[in-house]
Parts: C-alpha cells; sequence; structure tokens
C-alpha cells in the first residue's frame, strides 16, 4: 500500500490532465470492428484504459500501446489492428478467451454485448467491487437475444451470438449498458431497434457514444428515446483520431484552484465537449470561484474572457467550438448550494471538498448511484472528509455539507485556526476519494495523509507527481 502526504494551504500553477478515459474507451472499441488499422493518440495511458486494450487484444485484436510519442502533441500512440478472428466456439468446445478487465467498470459493460456481437466465448475477470456492480439488465435482455451467461465469483462466462431485433433497457441504472448496445448492435446481421425506458441518466455519456459511433461511420437513427440501428456494418475510424482531455481529471486541479488566492490553470481543454464533467466549470462558479478562459498563451492579458464574454464569443465564432483553450479558477467568497449530481456523479466527491471550505450548506441529492461504484462514494466522501474535520452527513440520495467558510479572498494562510484540520485518511481504493483528499489539503491547517494512493492510476497517472510541481 502506497501513502503519500500532501502539505496544507494553496497551492497554484498550471497543468495539462490526462486523456479522457471515456472518449479513449469508445475510440478503441470503434477502432477494434474497423475494417482498417488506426493509430490513437492518447496522453495518458491510465489503468481502465489498459484494462480495455488487454480485454480487445483477448478477443483478436492487436492493439499495442508503442513507447513512441507524437512531438506535435507529446501523446502516447497505440496503434490498433482490428479484430480478425474471434475464438472458434462452435460445436462442444470450451475455449473461453480472458478478458482481464481489472476494476474498470466501462471496460465490462462496454464489452459484454461486443463479446456477443463477435460470436466470442469469453471470461471476464473482474477486481475489486466490480463484480458486485450490478449487471442484471444488460444481462437480461442479452439473454433474450442468443447469448449465455455463468457467473462464478469474481469470473463472468459469457457464450452465444447476439442477435439482432428489439432491445429494451431503462435509462436510470447505467448509460453504460445503452453505450454497449450501440457499438455493438451496429456490427450484428439484422437490423435492430434499442429503447431506452424510463428517465435516461448521464445522457451526455450516451452522446458521447453517438458520437463516437457516427464520427466511425455509421449514423444512428434516433427518435424520443429509441434509436433503429442498421445490422451488418463495419466501423470506419479515421486513421489518426486524438483522444480530447478529460474533464473528470480536470475537475481535481480546477477545484483546488478554488481554494487559491493565485489559482490553478489547466490546459488543452475543450468548454463544448460532450463530456458531461465539464459541468464542473459551472458548479465551481456558482460556488462563487473566480473563472476565466484564456484562449492564448497564459501570460498574456490578450484572450482572456470570462465564461460569460467566452460563451458570447463562441455564437459569434462557432467554428471556434473545438478549439482548445486554458481555464483557470480562483478563490472568492465561497457560498453553499444545491446542487443536483444525477447527470454528473462522478464529480459528487470533489465538489463536496469544495463545499466543505465554503460558507453555509451544501446539500446534493440524487447522487444514489454512487452507492454502487468503485466504493460507495456516498459513505467513502463522508469517511474521507470526517477523518479530516469536515461537517457532513449523508442522506438517502445525497450528502449535506456544512462548510467552515475559509474560502474567502484573504491568503488560506492568514486565517489562522480557520479552516478543517487535516490528518490522515483511507482512499478505500477508490481513485476519486484519493485525489479528494489530496484536494482537501488547501483548506486544512495540517497535512493530509492518505494512504492507499496508488489507486489514482485508475483514471489518472501522475496525480502526485503533478501535486509536487505546484507553487505552494
Amino acid at each position: 500500500m502506497v501513502t503519500k502526504t500532501v502539505l496544507p494551504g494553496e497551492v497554484s500553477g498550471c497543468v495539462t490532465v490526462p486523456a479522457s478515459k471515456s472518449w479513449a474507451h469508445r475510440l478503441l472499441i470503434t477502432a477494434a470492428l474497423s475494417e482498417k488499422p488506426s493509430v490513437i493518440e492518447c496522453d495518458g495511458i491510465s489503468k481502465d484504459i489498459s484494462a480495455t486494450v488487454k480485454c480487445l487484444n483477448g478477443l483478436g485484436a492487436d492493439i499495442k500501446i508503442a513507447d513512441e510519442k507524437r512531438e506535435s502533441s507529446k501523446s502516447t500512440v497505440i496503434k490498433v489492428n482490428p479484430v480478425k478472428k474471434t475464438v472458434d466456439h462452435s460445436g462442444q468446445s470450451a475455449l473461453y478467451s480472458p478478458l482481464l478487465c481489472g476494476e474498470s467498470g466501462s471496460t465490462l459493460r462496454f464489452l459484454i454485448p461486443v463479446v456477443g456481437a463477435l460470436g466470442a466465448n469469453a471470461v471476464f475477470h473482474m477486481e475489486g467491487r466490480l463484480s458486485e456492480r450490478p449487471l442484471g439488465p444488460l444481462i437480461e435482455v442479452l439473454s433474450e437475444h442468443g447469448m449465455s451467461f455463468r457467473k462464478d465469483g469474481k469470473y463472468l462466462y459469457c457464450s452465444g451470438k447476439l442477435n439482432s431485433g428489439r432491445f429494451s433497457i431503462p435509462g436510470n441504472i447505467s448509460s453504460q449498458y445503452i453505450s454497449g448496445l450501440l457499438m455493438a448492435l451496429p456490427v450484428i446481421e439484422g437490423d435492430s431497434v434499442l429503447e431506452i425506458t424510463g428517465t435516461i441518466e448521464s445522457g451526455d455519456y450516451i452522446a458521447m457514444t453517438v458520437r463516437a459511433v457516427e464520427e466511425a461511420g455509421i449514423k444512428l437513427e434516433k427518435k424520443d428515446n429509441t434509436y433503429f440501428i442498421k445490422g451488418g456494418r463495419k466501423f470506419d475510424v479515421p486513421e489518426n483520431p486524438v483522444v480530447e482531455k478529460d474533464w473528470s481529471s480536470a475537475a481535481f486541479p480546477l477545484s483546488m484552484g478554488a481554494f487559491s488566492k493565485e489559482g490553478m490553470t489547466v490546459s488543452g481543454l475543450n468548454l463544448y465537449s460532450v463530456q458531461g464533467d465539464k459541468e464542473i466549470v459551472n458548479i465551481l462558479e456558482r460556488f462563487g470561484a473566480g473563472i476565466s478562459v484564456i484562449t492564448g498563451d497564459t501570460d498574456e492579458a490578450e484572450g482572456i474572457f470570462t465564461l460569460d464574454e467566452y460563451r458570447k464569443y463562441i455564437e459569434s465564432h462557432p467554428d471556434e467550438r473545438a478549439k482548445q483553450v486554458s481555464v483557470r479558477v480562483k478563490k472568492d467568497n465561497l457560498k453553499g448550494q444545491i446542487i443536483d449530481a444525477s447527470a454528473i456523479p462522478d464529480l459528487v466527491p470533489v465538489i463536496s471538498t469544495v463545499a466543505a471550505g465554503a460558507e453555509g450548506e451544501t446539500v446534493i441529492t440524487h447522487a444514489e448511484r454512487l452507492r454502487i461504484k468503485e466504493s460507495d462514494r456516498l459513505a467513502t466522501t463522508t469517511a474521507m472528509l470526517k477523518a479530516l474535520g469536515a461537517d457532513i452527513e449523508e442522506t438517502p440520495d445525497g450528502l449535506k455539507i456544512r462548510g467552515c467558510g475559509v474560502c474567502k479572498t484573504e491568503s488560506t494562510r492568514e486565517t489562522g485556526n480557520a479552516g478543517i484540520n487535516g490528518g490522515e485518511t483511507e482512499s478505500f481504493n477508490d481513485h476519486r476519494i484519493a485525489m479528494s483528499a489530496a484536494v482537501a489539503a488547501g483548506i486544512c491547517r495540517n497535512p493530509v495523509t492518505v494512504r492507499g494512493a496508488e489507486c489514482t492510476d485508475k483514471s489518472f497517472p501522475g496525480f502526485w507527481e503533478m501535486l509536487e510541481a505546484f507553487s505552494r
């Protein structure tokens, strides 16, 4: 177990963050199901991305994470040769391809339908709490269309060819079920209908999948909450796609900026990304943090906008929506707020940490799905912040945080005994809890020690090294 200690007080600096693992999963899968090879540029290979690579190779692709980097972008190169053949499961064959998905829920849920589309026999090897996370609705609908499943502890055996037809799946449990089907159904013979029932949560992640599928040459027809999908298709991924930066990772240094008079800047972001966690900028603005959008050199005054100014600029320059910018967050008078987390569940641990430094009460609602993540994140966010001295309690569907009011315009270091105490906390083997604890050091009087800190490699390799480079 790795232990990391973060010194208390403000930090400042300018950083980049890894590529979006959400985008990388989708690009890797569509590239592996394409007709021709491709080369993906991906800045930062997390454990979850590596898990998807291993699983796709287990299904017959040849994907190599190269040692070389593109000079223009400093990104790692992933060379993808598509799936050529699947495991022969004819007759009485008992051969199963081992798919090592680690703790990656995205890898597992995306690839279960893909296994059926390829007609492969496969066994997923699940680690951590992954085997406890729900799969029932996905397995049920796939079983109705030709697949068979057997679960044995941390192993999930899948067999049978997925048949086309009408698929109905709830939208309020996991968007990953829907994304997996959207990537698998175009590959099988025959047309299919995918109906999403009930309330759709994390809709931005579904939109991301639709965009990945359509950028790979397959147009999806949609009416209301139903997709009409032509079968027997092959993806046609561009030869050199680039994975955009990850807003989920950017949330941590940006939130550190809310505790910093000098501020934190994250470069290479797209404010008009389809990634739902770009909402962190709006949440921090509503807390009261100072937000700047920088379109040029971060050391030059020219090209610095407020959020409203930048939105107006894009309205008159729509061709620049995909432009990469830097976002700077600075401390101001933070106030508590009410936050509906149904669309941004992954942000809850870090926004709870920001709330712990704000003045007044923050109430987070519609976050019950966090109980089935890498940890029960309502419980572990509460335990982590309580261990550091924050005033927080669980509710049936969220959290209440009574902030210490330390985040005002004066420096944290000048507030004497203001803030929370600091101390030691477990990571609970959850990357977002570990990184949120590091963010909390900005409002602590004493160092913050995180036990089990190695879990950050799941999504943000190099996180602790990044912290060491900040100015204090």
